[in-house]
């Protein structure tokens, strides 16, 4: 029975790698696993089992270790000795000679569970800023972990129900998640940093890692030389695979510093980087300038190919495709998210995939860099809330009254907010503006950035496409995190310090662009199929979200012209959006039986 179990569990998640499975099964402990091999493509099959004295050792995991060439000689000269050349016998023999230690000597994204057979003790543990995902629940004395909640969801204790919390999450933060939060009750997912050891019943959670305030006391001269060496050090690092690795190169400064790095480092050697960029039907015609988002994308990709040499596709997507592919994101993500940005990178990297296995992004500057407008617009800057979501009348726009008072969404919402002000860290007396700023660093760092990783490990594991983040390197999160606000804003100009490190790959019109997030369509069909749909579940008494909505002030808010240019969630996700994410919380309910 529990063979068959293991098998279910990983055919949930064979989406994330289809290339080998294993399962491994004794008296305490099952562990199973379907393969993106990208490392040592023959010899890296998992669960992999090592054995000291008669005692057995097992590994699950999903990720990159980008330091494992390193570790690896240290552990040879310490006398163990490797089968393969993949990474993942690095981590799993480094526990061996190490213990849980081996965990603040990786350098890299991964999620992983190791079976401890003299110990009797399984560990989870998860990468320092949260890149790959990691579930688990306990139920009658078992825990069951997943990199998805659809994995645990395929054990027979494991079922999926939610509770007023989870409609607090959905509709307070969504599709932000209070840390360690698997929004369905009895889930949680491991925090970023942290390990989790379960022996017998005795479940502990433990930091193996946290983020530090320490004073700055480098030159700006000094910091730009230091950021330029440890981005270069991140991208030539993540292109260590076995199989050719490419990149999204949207035109902003951030994923065209990283394609310029790779582009340079795999010519040395030869290669050709591919690149890919994302765009929308009928933009041309239909974008409109706003704040949040002042240029369109096309004419600086088109600068970065006259000066890199690189194989370069444009892609993009129709309106229809687009709002067709909402409800995929929803069981893609487990949970309602991003709308249209979920559904077209979901899209996306479908297409990519078709190339290549491996991606670089950009993802992550912004939070580390300071370069969102609540970094610098002091309104945004001293909003008390967090200040991609910091309205939440339009969060409750649609809702009824008695769901309203029923969630009390500003208590919920408040609470995890002070919680993780609380948790900030500070220099010793650090007050005023200058605690502000960590704190608008730390809240970025656990939140808003999660929910970007969050969306870039699922739109992409979806089909078996591994994305790297060459800016989330914990290094780089270290010391930006602890570098003043003067510096990283200097001369008046968002990631000033970012583009001064990189003076060097870019010429002035492509390094001091004006920020512009990630595209996003603004034809008015895209919004009349979302009003068509939105219309039928109103008009459908058995529709769950129907528990939640007035259909009066539904109706009222469909009639209306949409506003594109002020978001009630980050920057992107705006009037059609809250269409859009209606409609995902009804695709849930229904998807997981919720009622």
């Amino acid at each position: 029975m529990w063979t068959r179990v293991l098998v279910q569990m990983r055919q949930a998640i064979a989406h994330r790698g289809r290339d080998q499975t294993g399962e491994y099964l004794r008296r305490h402990v099952g562990l199973a696993h379907t393969r993106l091999s990208i490392r040592d493509l023959a010899g890296g099959v998992q669960p992999m089992v090592r054995c000291r004295g008669q005692r057995e050792y097992g590994i699950v995991y999903n990720g990159e270790i980008y330091n494992a060439a390193e570790l690896k000689q240290d552990l040879q000269s310490r006398g163990c000795r490797f089968e393969t050349t993949c990474d993942t016998e690095v981590i799993l023999l480094g526990y061996m000679e190490y213990g849980m230690e081996i965990a603040r000597k990786l350098n890299g994204i991964y999620a992983f569970a190791i079976w401890d057979g003299e110990k009797d003790t399984l560990f989870l543990c998860r990468d320092r800023m949260g890149v790959k995902p990691l579930f688990y629940a306990v139920q009658g004395g078992t825990l069951v972990f997943g990199s998805e909640p659809k994995a645990l969801f395929a054990h027979p204790q494991v079922q999926p129900r939610a509770d007023l919390d989870s409609f607090r999450e959905i509709f307070g933060l969504g599709p932000a998640r209070t840390p360690g939060c698997g929004v369905f009750c009895g889930l949680r997912e491991v925090k970023p940093g942290c390990m989790v050891s379960y022996t017998g019943d005795q479940l502990r959670e433990d930091p193996y890692w946290s983020l530090e305030a320490r004073p700055h006391t480098d030159t700006y001269a000094q910091t730009v030389e230091k950021v330029s060496w440890l981005l270069r050090d991140a991208v030539k690092r993540q292109l260590v695979s076995d199989v050719p690795v490419c990149s999204f190169l949207s035109g902003g400064i951030d994923s065209t510093v990283v394609t310029a790095i790779a582009c340079r480092e795999l010519e040395s050697k030869g290669h050709t980087l591919n690149t890919f960029s994302f765009d929308f039907a009928h933009n041309d015609d239909c974008f409109q300038a706003n704040a949040f988002q002042p240029s369109r994308d096309r004419p600086y990709v088109d600068q970065v190919l006259a000066l890199y040499p690189l194989h370069h596709t444009y892609l993009e997507c129709d309106e229809v495709t687009l709002a067709g592919l909402l409800k995929d994101a929803v069981r893609m993500r487990d949970l309602p998210g991003m709308t249209d940005v979920d559904a077209s990178l979901l899209y996306f990297c479908g297409l990519v995939k078709q190339h290549n296995k491996v991606a670089l992004t950009g993802e992550c500057a912004d939070e580390i860099f300071g370069g969102y407008p609540w970094f610098y617009r002091k309104e945004l800057l001293e909003a008390d809330g967090f200040p991609w979501s910091s309205d939440l009348s339009a969060r409750t726009l649609l809702l009824s009254e008695e769901a309203i008072q029923e969630l009390d969404l500003e208590e919920y919402v408040r609470q995890q907010y002070l919680d993780t002000l609380a948790q900030t860290p500070v220099l010793p007396g650090e007050q005023g503006e200058a605690r502000r700023r960590r704190e608008m660093g730390y809240l970025n760092l656990r939140w808003f950035m999660q929910t970007l990783l969050d969306r870039m490990d699922r739109t992409s594991m979806a089909w078996g496409l591994e994305a790297r983040v060459p800016f989330a390197d914990h290094r780089i999160v270290e010391y930006v995190y602890n570098v003043p606000w003067e510096m990283k804003y200097q001369d008046g100009m968002e990631k000033k310090l970012l583009r001064d490190a990189c003076k060097d790959l870019l010429p002035p019109e492509l390094l001091y662009r004006k920020k512009s997030p990630y595209p996003k369509t603004y034809s008015p069909l895209y919004e009349a199929l979302l009003t068509r749909e939105f219309r039928q579940v109103l008009a459908d008494p058995q529709a769950p979200v129907h528990r939640f909505l007035d259909r009066k002030k539904a109706e009222r808010f469909l009639a209306q012209p949409k506003d594109y240019g002020k978001p009630w969630f980050g920057q992107l996700m705006a009037g059609p959006q809250m269409i859009a994410y209606i409609l995902q919380v009804n695709d849930w309910m229904k998807m997981y039986g919720i009622s």
